[in-house]
This record gives C-alpha cells, sequence and structure tokens, in this order.
C-alpha cells in the first residue's frame, strides 16, 4: 500500500483531534453529576450550581460555560425540549416598503405571490414581480415604491431591476434583523447550547432549545414584535441617593439568611455620544465626556478585590448582605479614585445575581423609596470577555401612560461604518436617519437632553446609551463610541428593528418532554450496544476469531472517530442519528465482507496468503469507493432537503460512512502488513467450521433465466399497493398534511377507539389516535385551527384534550397537572410548511434518483448499468410505499408518510445502489479481461460470485437495523422498519431487477451493432 506513513500520521492526528473534543463531554459529565449531587432533586439548584462555575476554568485552559458548547449536544429526542420553525410574513415587508400603497394589482400580487410560495423553490419577490406583471405588464415598480423612506434609492425613474435590487437587500435586512432580536432573546432565556439557523426559504428561522420546560413562555418571547424604543436617563449622581435609602429600608427587614455577597468593582467605560450627521467635508469629530478605559475590566476587577480585602478583611459576606441587601449584589459604578462615574449606569452585578436585584428593587419596600418616575434596565451585553458582569441603568419616565419618549418605528434606515473625519479611520460610528415625523420628535428630544444620555432600548434591553452633544434636526444622526466592528453591526441591525412591520409566527413546532428523552436514551445506548455486540459475533463467526475482531476493531475506530468529528463539527446527535451511526455500521461491514471474500477467492485458485490479502484489498476497492460515493449522494441530498432530526440522521451517516472508508481499507490494511508474515496469519482462510457449512457452495443459480418471474413479483406488489393507495390512500403525517401531534401517557391501557370517539366530539370530528410504545400511550392527531397562530389556541386545544381523556385521568387531576405529567410531547406544522416540506421530500427523491443514475452513467460508461440502477431503485421505493400502504392500518406502530419516511427511503437508494454498484464492477472487471465471453453467462456469473458478499452485506444490515427496530423505542419504529424493507427489496431488486434489465439493454445494443449476442441459457 503506498502512502503508509501519510495514513498512518492522519490517523494519529485524528485521534487526538477526537480525543480533543470528546473530552469535553466528559469533563461537563462530571460536573453535571455534581451539581445534580448538590441539587438533590431542586432543577434551580441544579442550574445556579452549573451557572456558578460557568466562568471558572476547569479544563485545558477552558471554562466550563465553552466546555459545554464543546461537548456533544444531544437532540430535542434525546434531551427533552422544543425546536420551532418561525416564519416572517414576507408581505408585511413587503407592503411596510411601499408605505402600505392601496393599489389593488399590488396587493393582489402579494396575495397571489403568499400562495405561490409553498410550491415554488423561487424567491418571495421573484414571486410578486411576477404576478405584478401579469396583472399589468406595463406597470413600473418605482410607481409603488418610490416613497419618502427610499427616496434616496427609488425614484420614480428607477428602473424594474434596480427596484427588485433595493427591495432584495431591504427584504435580506429585515430578515437579519429579525434573526438578531431572537437570537438576544435566545441568549437572555439562559438556554443551554441554542441553536438558531435562517433558513433558504425567505423569512424562515429554525430556533432549537433543548431542555427547555416553559414553552408557552417561549411562544410568547420568540412571537412577540420587536419593541424598539428612546428612552431619557437619569445621572447616577441623582439615583444613587435614592439607591442607598433603598437598601436601608431592606436592611430592616433583613432576614438572617442572607446569601453570600458578590464582589464590586469599579469600571470606566467609555461614554457613546449622538451628533448630528453633516456632509464628510464638514463632519467633526465627535468628543465623549469620558476617556477609554486604562486598563481591561478583568484587571480592574482584580484591582477592587484588592482594595476590598485592604479596608473590610474582617467582614464575612454574611454580614455584608445583612447590611446591605442592595448593595451586596449591586457594586455602584465607580472609576479608579472611587468617585461615582457619571452617566445612566448606576451599578455592576454578577449575571446570576440579576434575577435577584430585579426582585429587590421590585419590592413594595424599595419602590417607596424611589422616585415613580425611574425604571431600571439591563446591558444586553455582559461587560466583560468572560460573559460576567453586566450594566444597570436608570431610565426616565417622561409620558404620563410611563411608554417610553420615543417609539423606534421613526427609524428608517440604520448603517455601521467607520467614523468619518478619523485620521486612521479605525472607529466604528452607527448612522441613523428617521422620517419626517421621528426628525422633529428627534429634535425636540435631543435639545432637552444636552449632556445627557438616551438609552436605545430593545425588549427592554439597553444596547446603547449615547451622550448627546448638541441638538440635531433633520433626523440624521451618528452614534459613536467605543464600538468594535460586531458591536456597531448589531446596533445598526436594532435600530433598522423598529421599522419593519412584519409579523412571525410558528410555522413548525415540536416539543418533547424530558422523560421522554431519557427514554430515547436509553432505548438508543441499549439498542446500539446489542448492535454492535451482534454484529461483532457474526464476524467473528463468519471469518474467524482474528480477522473478525480485525474487523470489529475498525468498527470500534469507527464510532470512536465519528463521534469525535461530530463534537468538532457542533453537530446535534439525535434518535435518527443514532440510527445512522448504527446503518452506517451495518454498511462499514459490507467494506470488509467484500475485502475477505475477494481475498478467500484468490486464496482458492491457489495464491498465497499474502498476495491473496494483496489482492483482496486492490480489487475490492473500486466497488468500495463506488458504494461509499453513493451512500454520500444520499447522504448530501439529505442534508439540502431536510431539517431538524433529519439534518442529524444525515450528517452522522455521512461522517459513518466517510470514517468505515478509512476504517476499513486502510487501517485494517495497515494490521494485516504488518503482520503479514507471520505464522499465525498465513493460517487465515477466512472460514469458520460453521461458516464453511452454511456458505460454502458454489452457486450456481440462473438469475436471468428467472428474470421475467423476477420482474412480476415486485410488479405485483406494486399493483396491489396503488390498488389499496386509490382505495384506502396513504396515512400522510402532519409533515405534509398539517396539524398537531400530543403523545399521552396514562396510567393504565387505553382503547383507541374509545379515546377517539371522546375526542372526535372536542376536536370536530378531525382526530387521529393509535397506541404508540406500549397500551398505556397514545398519539392524538389532529388539524384542528391548525391556520389558527394565536397565542390562546394552544390551551383551548389543551383543554379540550383535558375534557375529552378526562375519564383515563386519576380523579382530581387538573389542566395544568395534564398539560404537564401526561403530556410527553407534542407537534406541530403548519399548513405553508407542510407543502414545502412535502415538495422537498418529493424533490430530494428524485433528484437522489437522477444524480445516482448520472453517477454510475459516468463511472460505468453504459447506459444499460445506469438505466438498471434507476429501476431498480425505483421499484425498490414504489414496493416499500406499497407495503406502507397495504399494512398501515394492520401493523401495531405508526406508518406514517412523513419526514423519517423520505429519510428511510433515501437511506435505501444510496444503499441500493451500493448493492448493485458490487455486481456492475464485478460484471465490468469480467468483460474487461474476457471481452468476448458471452454476456449472458458473464452476468450470471458475477451475481453468483458476489452472491455470498450480498447475502453477508444483507445479513450483518439487517441484524444490526433489526436490533433497532425492536430496542430502539417508538419514536424510530418506522424509520427502521423502512429500512428493513429497504434491505430486503434492494437485495432482490439487485438480483433480479437491475442486473437483467441492464442484460436487456446489452443485448440490444450488441445487436443494433451487428455483434453476435449469445444468450447462453440452456
Amino acid at each position: 500500500m503506498q502512502n503508509k506513513g501519510f495514513i498512518r500520521v492522519f490517523a494519529v492526528l485524528l485521534t487526538l483531534v477526537c480525543m480533543y473534543y470528546l473530552s469535553f463531554s466528559f469533563v461537563t459529565s462530571k460536573y453535571n453529576k455534581e451539581a445534580a449531587l448538590y441539587a438533590n432533586g431542586d432543577a434551580a439548584k441544579e442550574t445556579f450550581f452549573l451557572d456558578s462555575l460557568s466562568n471558572k476554568k476547569v479544563w485545558l485552559g477552558h471554562t466550563l460555560k465553552q466546555c459545554r458548547d464543546n461537548e456533544i449536544t444531544l437532540g430535542l429526542d434525546l434531551k427533552g425540549g422544543m425546536d420551532i420553525i418561525l416564519e416572517m410574513n414576507v408581505a408585511d415587508v413587503i407592503r411596510s416598503l411601499a408605505n402600505n400603497n392601496k393599489d389593488e394589482n399590488f396587493n393582489k400580487a402579494l396575495d397571489l405571490a403568499q400562495a405561490r410560495q409553498s410550491s415554488s423553490q423561487k424567491g418571495f419577490i421573484d414571486l410578486f414581480v411576477e404576478e405584478y406583471k401579469k396583472s399589468d405588464p406595463n406597470a413600473r415598480l418605482s410607481a409603488v415604491f418610490s416613497t419618502f423612506e427610499l427616496k434616496d434609492r427609488i425614484t420614480p425613474a428607477s428602473s424594474d431591476n434596480q427596484v427588485i435590487d433595493v427591495l432584495r437587500k431591504e427584504l435580506q435586512s429585515a430578515i437579519d434583523n429579525s434573526f438578531n432580536v431572537l437570537r438576544t432573546r435566545i441568549d437572555r432565556f439562559g438556554v443551554v447550547s441554542p441553536n438558531i439557523q435562517k433558513l433558504e426559504q425567505d423569512g424562515r428561522i429554525f430556533v432549537e432549545l433543548p431542555g427547555v420546560k416553559d414553552t408557552e413562555r417561549v411562544r410568547r418571547l420568540l412571537q412577540g414584535s420587536a419593541n424598539l424604543e428612546f428612552w431619557e436617563t437619569f445621572d447616577q449622581s441623582e439615583i444613587y441617593p435614592l439607591l442607598a435609602a433603598a437598601d436601608r429600608a431592606l436592611a430592616e427587614l433583613a432576614e438572617s439568611s442572607a446569601t453570600p455577597a458578590s464582589d464590586s468593582t469599579d469600571v470606566a467605560v467609555e461614554t457613546d455620544a449622538i451628533t448630528e450627521v453633516v456632509p464628510d467635508s464638514t463632519k467633526k469629530d465627535s468628543v465623549d465626556l469620558l476617556a477609554e478605559s486604562l486598563t481591561e475590566v478583568d484587571s480592574l476587577i482584580g484591582d477592587l478585590d484588592t482594595n476590598e480585602a485592604e479596608t473590610a478583611p474582617d467582614i464575612s459576606d454574611e454580614e455584608r448582605a445583612k447590611a446591605n441587601p442592595l448593595f451586596a449584589y449591586l457594586m455602584p459604578n465607580v472609576d479608579r479614585n472611587g468617585q461615582f462615574a457619571p452617566g445612566p449606569i448606576v451599578g455592576v452585578a454578577l449575571k446570576q445575581d440579576m434575577p435577584r436585584i430585579d426582585s429587590l428593587l421590585n419590592m413594595r419596600n424599595v419602590r417607596d423609596a424611589l422616585r415613580s418616575d425611574i425604571i431600571f434596565r439591563w446591558a444586553v451585553k455582559a461587560m466583560d470577555e468572560n460573559d460576567q458582569y453586566y450594566q444597570l441603568y436608570a431610565l426616565k419616565v417622561t409620558k404620563r401612560d410611563g411608554s417610553a419618549a420615543m417609539s423606534g418605528n421613526v427609524v428608517i434606515d440604520a448603517t455601521a461604518d467607520y467614523e468619518q473625519g478619523m485620521v486612521s479611520r479605525s472607529r466604528q460610528e452607527v448612522s441613523m436617519t428617521m422620517n419626517s415625523e421621528g426628525a422633529e420628535q428627534w429634535a425636540r428630544l435631543t435639545k432637552d437632553n444636552i449632556n445627557k444620555s438616551i438609552a436605545i432600548v430593545l425588549d427592554n434591553m439597553v444596547y446603547s446609551a449615547p451622550n448627546v452633544l448638541g441638538e440635531i434636526t433633520g433626523g440624521r444622526s451618528a452614534i459613536t463610541g467605543g464600538f468594535s466592528v460586531e458591536e456597531a453591526k448589531d446596533l445598526a441591525n436594532v435600530l433598522k428593528s423598529g421599522k419593519m412591520a412584519a409579523s412571525v409566527t410558528i410555522a413548525q413546532e415540536n416539543i418533547v418532554g424530558p422523560s421522554l428523552g431519557k427514554e430515547a436514551i436509553q432505548a438508543g445506548v441499549i439498542s446500539f450496544i446489542v448492535a454492535f455486540i451482534a454484529l461483532m459475533i457474526y464476524m467473528c463467526i463468519l471469518y474467524g476469531v482474528i480477522p473478525g475482531m480485525i474487523a470489529n476493531g475498525a468498527l470500534l475506530i469507527n464510532i470512536f472517530f465519528t463521534l469525535g468529528i461530530l463534537a468538532s463539527f457542533k453537530a446535534v446527535l439525535t434518535m435518527p442519528g443514532i440510527a445512522g451511526m448504527v446503518l452506517s455500521l451495518g454498511m462499514a461491514v459490507d467494506a470488509n465482507v467484500l475485502i475477505y471474500e475477494r481475498a478467500r477467492e484468490e486464496m482458492k485458485a491457489g495464491k498465497q496468503f499474502a498476495r491473496a490479502i494483496t489482492e483482496g484489498y486492490k480489487n475490492a476497492f473500486s466497488a468500495i469507493f463506488d458504494g461509499n460515493l453513493t451512500a454520500i449522494i444520499a447522504g448530501v441530498v439529505l442534508l439540502i432537503f431536510g431539517i431538524g432530526p433529519i439534518k442529524g440522521f444525515a450528517w452522522t451517516m455521512l461522517i459513518g460512512v466517510a470514517v468505515s472508508f478509512l476504517t476499513a481499507v486502510f487501517l485494517t490494511r495497515l494490521v494485516y502488513e504488518r503482520f503479514i508474515n507471520t505464522a499465525t496469519f498465513s493460517k487465515f482462510t477466512f472460514r469458520t467450521k460453521l461458516s464453511e457449512k452454511l456458505m460454502n457452495i458454489e452457486p450456481k443459480i440462473n438469475f436471468l433465466g428467472m428474470r421475467r418471474t423476477g420482474y412480476m413479483i415486485p410488479t405485483v406488489l406494486i399493483v396491489l399497493g396503488g390498488i389499496a393507495i386509490a382505495t384506502i390512500g396513504l396515512n400522510a403525517g402532519i409533515d405534509f398534511t398539517g396539524g398537531r401531534n400530543y403523545i399521552i401517557r396514562f396510567d393504565e391501557p387505553v382503547r383507541t377507539d374509545e379515546a377517539r370517539i371522546s375526542l372526535d366530539e372536542e376536536l370536530e370530528g378531525s382526530v387521529g389516535v393509535i397506541t404508540i410504545g406500549s397500551s398505556n400511550q397514545i398519539r392524538v392527531s389532529t388539524n384542528y385551527k391548525i391556520a389558527d397562530n394565536s397565542a390562546e389556541v394552544e390551551s383551548e386545544i389543551i383543554g379540550k384534550l383535558y375534557d375529552g381523556l378526562k375519564e383515563y385521568l386519576p380523579e382530581g387531576t387538573t389542566v395544568e397537572q395534564f398539560n404537564s405529567t401526561n403530556i410527553k410531547s407534542s407537534q406541530k406544522v403548519g399548513p405553508s410548511m407542510a407543502d414545502d416540506i412535502r415538495n422537498s421530500a418529493l424533490m430530494a427523491v428524485f433528484i437522489a434518483m437522477i444524480f445516482m443514475s448520472l453517477y454510475v452513467l459516468l463511472t460505468f460508461r453504459d447506459f444499460a448499468f445506469s438505466v438498471g440502477v434507476f429501476l431498480s431503485v425505483l421499484v425498490t421505493s414504489l414496493a416499500i410505499i406499497a407495503v406502507w400502504a397495504l399494512l398501515w392500518r394492520i401493523l401495531p406502530f405508526s406508518m406514517e408518510i412523513d419526514q423519517n419516511f423520505i429519510a428511510a427511503i433515501l437511506t435505501i437508494i444510496g444503499y441500493s445502489l451500493n448493492d448493485t454498484v458490487v455486481v456492475f464492477d464485478r460484471v465490468r472487471e469480467t468483460i474487461r479481461n474476457y471481452p468476448k465471453r458471452d454476456r449472458f453467462i458473464v452476468i450470471n456469473d458475477a451475481l453468483n460470485q458476489t452472491l455470498n458478499r450480498t447475502l453477508n452485506t444483507s445479513f450483518a444490515t439487517l441484524l444490526v437495523v433489526f436490533c433497532m427496530f425492536v430496542l430502539g423505542g417508538p419514536t424510530i419504529r418506522s424509520f427502521t422498519f423502512a429500512i428493513i424493507l429497504g434491505v430486503i427489496f434492494a437485495t432482490y431488486a439487485t438480483l433480479f431487477i437491475a442486473t437483467p434489465v441492464a442484460y436487456e439493454i446489452q443485448k440490444r445494443q450488441l445487436s443494433k451493432k451487428g455483434i453476435p449476442f449469445e444468450t447462453g441459457a440452456k
């Protein structure tokens, strides 16, 4: 083998990388156990314990928070939690850009584009322009969009292409704004390892929140409109005496059980400034009221800790908290000299102390000591790199209704750029433009607050509090300060968030309770271990203990590398992902089987062991490479078109397939080459006494002679399936139809027919009820009010479920108890989302089949092989669908056509092609060596020569998937059943569809060329 040194170095480096990333999971597991032991079942205590250590360096210079960010992330189905796909109403964005134009053609085009969006791959703006032009081909877009807000970019003379370009940028800006708002909200929610990403579809955002329990709060949080406000502020010198009075009032009520106080810090912070925007040639530098910090925050904190230790060494934390209940947690904002820093920042606190401070400031005694026109708001970002210290601002209420001095909806644009006029152009500034109404309000507000700060507040968090240097007229301002490039962009996005009137609704939702997640982990681990042990035993029985253990060692390394790479990519491990890992193990065995079978053939031909093993690896390489590449094609298609758990499955399968190629083809060969000349290895025959009895038969099956019968069997099955689809129909899941699913568990078994009758009355007949997993657990499906996105509809449905299933609940159970205890998971897919999922699924299957057929055509350069593959894959897929149509009402588990089913189909497409490629590879090899041999005999011999490999691989794959089917739990039973059927049908199709079809086409090709074609049939 060439490049052995490179393989060794690469394997060692990959091992070190995987060990590094997997180590974080071991570290966090240790601290999670300590937290659980400390909390003794109290979730709040457990969270507090972990938060208190989040910034402590615990491993290789990393903090616990960083370790938790780098650990293997479990998906919702394993950990519990909530994932949501939010959908922005893009039509609302376009309407707001047109200043809510009442033009009939304009609004009709928006409605039609919205209707087409679910069934089209085009962007919304393209669809809108098409519909607008249909209504009036001569209409100009500038007539609608040349508004006051867009006057600098769109004029009545602007071409349609120029307008479209502006609309695209504005729409992307609106999506980015929503994304940033949601990201900040989620960061403040306190979820460990949240995942938020923009999807390909315009205006869709995927949010995954592992471990979250307060789902109603999440819905309100994520669907709420962005609330941008400008507030007047107090200076700290005005507020401190009041806070001191509040602290004394609290001290009078202090209890003896005060908690430890936080350390304080004096931090000098650069004050942001607001100036009027003037032309660049005359623009002057902004003057900050305070100089930039002379030292880093951390060093200042250290200085203050030292000072405190010197001045008050004998005061315990408990005594300090008792004497100063508020200031024990809220550190006054002082400079290096101990003087109060000017500005609206009245204190600094540790992150974990912020809720306590909020609670103290909202106490009646404290409110009595403070002025009624004061409200307090926290900074959105920490002031230090360790995300530890946060600043508290004092805002001034100037209106009777308690609202902000000025709303943010008057901002029409904001951009971040380098500050003009600076010699080095190294400082960032944010330029803000307001409409005419806002310009007037802004002029008054800035005039009244010269040399004071105005706080920019979004969702009740302060993003910036720049200082006003003078009255600003014209509505154009520049905000300067110590911004980094990212901070300036964030502030610009915040300011723009107030101008788009776009609602955000939940298009898809999935909630998994923690108990269901724990059960899924247990089922997944058990099934994985059992499948792996069964596979190891099978390999040893088939090829002998040492060859079997070499292959098994490769499988162990495969698992290690797969988990390590998953951790390094921060991929999410889901139950389908575990299934993908197990499936990749089954497919990895295929490489070892191919190599061993080819080596055995060489030994049977009289070659010595060393030569036979070399030839075995060499001759099996092309088939292994082609088979792995086809599986990768299927995985890539899944990545492109799948979402949520499907992506997790795709990632795991892709990594597993790539790693299996490395371990089976290269690492095992290194082992054999190291010991190839030893006495022990030279005695290997790759057979045991048991396998010799089972597989020593030389098959002489006339597959091509039976091809007509072979065609007939799947044809009959597919026809019966078609009849079932026409009469009974397929059991389409809510992924494709839209609706809600609830998994509900009771103490006693439930009769699904009775439960369905009870719920029919409550949910107006749109109900499906099946048993899932066990007799006391059901899944209720309904499309009741699925188009209603109001906050009340979820509570309404929970109430109806409770009323319909009350007879199965213990007496005295309340709706709240039913919701928190009995409902283990829920899922919602909106109608538009369902349309997109269905269309994407069909597109994914079609594209996968086309790509794989093209790959076979390019690889084998024979149209006959490509057609054979396409028909084989098509027959396999249709046969699985036929079984689904025939048995979904009979089998005792859910058999829905959903995303998991499509993932199974795509996986089987890859597997089927992998199986077929091995046979085609043997046919190609024989034709190359014996070009004049009768093609009928060549193909029949190839099928018989590879039959052992085909059956061994199929059985190994079936073995591991069957373990998953039996032990993996109800969530993936339908998925694994489809894989089982796929393996069986794919094996059949290789023998009786793909190869015979290729033979038929080659026969015609040779006949047209006038080349004699012997059938070989006798």
